[in-house]
């Protein structure tokens, strides 16, 4: 079986008898500059993309480009995020890994259509301020952020295009519209749909910042949204019901020429103690727009729905699956996701993630320990494993060849078994 197919078969029919992707989160650029020095053969090292495409595919990526004294020729940004196939690419300017996934056979990345979600024109970004230390700059998606360069970790927002309901007319009126449906696809469509029909690698819709809650917050920050939904719900329905309605015109047309295999909706909705939205707040302005886009989705074809988001999410499950979600990840360990737990109350959840990033330099012992519970979910199926973030630079090469060596022994050895 090539990619694809080993990917439906572990993730929609939860079949332990092939062998699930070998796929990382990805890996921070200081990681990786360590990694090139501690043994891990520098063949083809990552590229930082350096063309505008969409806001899904290119935001932050003026920052990533600028001129940078802290980075040393032929390195990355410290704070720059390489993606390892476990995470949807082309996204946010990231940069996609090669010579981890050859050194240890690892699996082709998934892709995502790069269609325009968002505004329609984007925005041209613009250097507002600049110095050594710091990049000032309006981006693609209308928000003005704020680089620092020494750290070099993603732009913080500035300022947000969505303030209010004039704001949001303008945006609506000049960018969010319905009157260039088709030309939101990508340039080579035509091209690219000839080879998505021959493809042996997942390809997916959506990405970030695509989520019922996260495009609300990428767009005018989380202060003024929380006050939002008390202050001028009204407004926040329009904002998600129009968006909604976009993203299924554009997925129509997406639909029409190629087979999707999975949709990525972002979130980031939970944090270290829990979701940052009560239950009341989510069931009034998320539930009826993910079941309007599941129920569009499923009725497509499209079967896979995964929810990106970051710290505990544990109560929030059957809110998900309750709205039509198939899967979620990364399931970060250090803030309690557990994936023994999550298995044993969500036996049907297809999962990816949930192996604790920040352990791997703890031990052969302890790593052994990590994997013999990633070894029990490998056996229920659906599950793919790694680890639930990206890859931190206390990680040594030798540290992750040893999880990473183990890790794919597991999974060859759980498919030989259950076949």
């Amino acid at each position: 079986m090539n990619t694809r197919e080993r990917f439906l078969e572990t993730m929609l029919n939860f079949n332990t008898g092939v062998p699930a992707m070998k796929w990382e989160f990805g890996y921070w650029g200081e990681t990786i500059n360590n990694w090139y020095k501690q043994g891990l053969p520098k063949i083809n090292p990552p590229k930082i993309p350096d063309t505008y495409t969409t806001i899904s595919a290119s935001v932050y990526t003026k920052s990533w480009l600028s001129k940078n004294i802290y980075v040393n020729d032929g390195e990355l940004p410290n704070g720059y995020p390489v993606m390892g196939g476990g995470l949807y690419y082309p996204t946010q300017g990231f940069a996609l890994d090669s010579d981890v996934r050859e050194y240890f056979n690892m699996d082709k990345t998934q892709m995502l259509v790069d269609a325009n979600l968002f505004f329609y024109p984007m925005f041209e970004p613009k250097t507002l301020e600049e110095t050594d230390d710091m990049l000032k700059y309006l981006d693609i998606d209308g928000v003005v952020r704020v680089y620092l360069k020494k750290s070099s970790t993603m732009a913080s927002g500035w300022e947000w295009p969505l303030k209010d309901r004039r704001s949001w007319e303008i945006l609506k009126d000049e960018r969010v519209n319905f009157k260039n449906i088709k030309d939101r696809l990508p340039a080579n469509w035509k091209v690219l749909v000839e080879e998505y029909k021959n493809r042996d690698y997942p390809l997916g819709l959506g990405g970030y910042p695509l989520g019922f809650f996260g495009t609300l917050v990428h767009l005018m920050g989380y202060e003024r949204l929380f006050f939002m939904y008390y202050d001028d719900p009204k407004l926040v329905h329009d904002i998600i019901d129009t968006i909604t309605n976009i993203w299924i015109a554009v997925f129509e047309e997406i639909l029409d020429d190629v087979e999707i295999d999975h949709m990525q909706i972002w979130e980031d909705i939970s944090f270290g103690k829990g979701c940052m939205l009560s239950d009341e707040i989510m069931r009034e302005f998320m539930l009826p727009y993910y079941k309007r886009m599941t129920d569009f989705l499923k009725g497509h074809g499209v079967n896979l729905i995964f929810v990106d988001t970051d710290g505990d999410c544990i109560k929030i499950i059957p809110f998900f699956i309750e709205a039509g979600v198939t899967g979620l990840f990364p399931f970060e360990a250090n803030c309690g996701m557990d994936i023994v737990k999550v298995r044993n109350e969500f036996p049907n959840l297809a999962m990816m993630g949930g192996v604790p990033k920040s352990d791997l330099n703890k031990g052969k012992a302890h790593v052994d320990k990590l994997l013999t519970a990633v070894e029990y979910v490998l056996k229920t199926g659906g599950y793919i494993p790694y680890a639930d973030h990206f890859i931190p630079p206390d990680i040594s090469f030798a540290d992750f060849t040893y999880y990473r060596s183990k890790l794919n022994n597991i999974i060859d050895t759980v498919a030989k078994e259950t076949a």
